[in-house]
């Protein structure tokens, strides 16, 4: 069968349950919506096609069905796959506009509004929903920025070589014990990551109803490097990008099976909220 893909192209997707990476089929595979960069748009577009299907294949080898969306979505399969989503996956990319954090440009460069836009929306449809929603990279940020916090616009020393040109600068990611991204990533309460950011969260930065689940050192002090919701739902960001495997330790194929789990879970309430806007 066919599903609008990001830009509404009509791309082909398995009928049937989703397999996981052993082939083992679920009864039920939730449908995560992945927001993605308009890869065409970008200043390598076959590398930007590529780091947009490393997320869309981290679902999917967790048993997730992956619903791709960009800022080209027409809106009426962008608002159907809002209202069907069972999981919200909000990916790396662009600086989001510091004026959604209530500041002027001090560092942010290549903002992408439309995709702020998308992305606002998704996560407002999430909320009033209860959908658990996992974030990477700039997705960290945004649920940071989406939940009234702010953004360092930057930092020296996590930027490291792009994706795909080079190898990954990394540094070690220190777990806060106790918390739901550690118990995910444990039993180790430091990791080595990958980085590719140069914007970050200090403490002063993080927004209220979250709480610092891993911090990095910087130039600029400790940055908050995984954050998640202190209320219990499934709401977890971190700043490197697990789904770049060749950089990351397997621990955090323990994350996305749980998000994905979650996901199925949350399918089983029902799907009742249409998005507005």
């Amino acid at each position: 069968m066919t599903r609008p893909g990001p830009g509404g192209d009509a791309i082909e997707t398995i009928d049937g349950p989703a397999q996981d990476s052993k082939g083992a089929a679920h009864a039920t595979a939730p449908r995560i919506v992945v927001t993605l960069a308009v890869a065409a748009d970008q200043e390598h577009p076959d590398l930007a096609a590529g780091r947009n299907d490393l997320y869309v294949a981290a679902m999917a080898r967790h048993g997730a069905t992956p619903v791709p969306l960009d800022a080209r979505t027409p809106d009426s399969a962008r608002d159907e796959a809002l209202m069907a989503m069972d999981g919200l996956l909000l990916t790396g990319g662009a600086d989001l506009d510091p004026s959604r954090y209530r500041q002027p440009v001090d560092g942010a460069y290549g903002m992408d509004p439309q995709r702020d836009e998308l992305e606002a929306l998704a996560w407002t449809v999430a909320a009033s929903r209860a959908v658990p929603v996992l974030g990477i990279c700039r997705g960290l940020q945004a649920i940071n920025v989406f939940s009234g916090g702010t953004i360092l616009q930057h930092v020296e020393g996590h930027a490291g070589q792009a994706w795909g040109t080079g190898p990954a600068a990394t540094h070690p990611l220190r777990l806060v014990p106790g918390t739901q991204l550690a118990t995910l990533l444990g039993p180790d309460n430091v990791l080595e990551v990958n980085a590719y950011h140069h914007q970050g969260i200090r403490a002063v930065d993080l927004a209220g109803g979250l709480r610092a689940a891993a911090w990095a050192e910087s130039v600029a002090g400790p940055l908050v490097e995984g954050l998640e919701a202190t209320s219990g739902r499934f709401v977890i960001g971190v700043q490197c990008h697990p789904e770049r495997t060749e950089s990351t330790p397997a621990a955090f194929e323990g994350l996305f099976s749980a998000f994905v789990d979650a996901a199925r879970s949350s399918g089983a309430t029902g799907r009742t909220a249409r998005p507005r806007g």
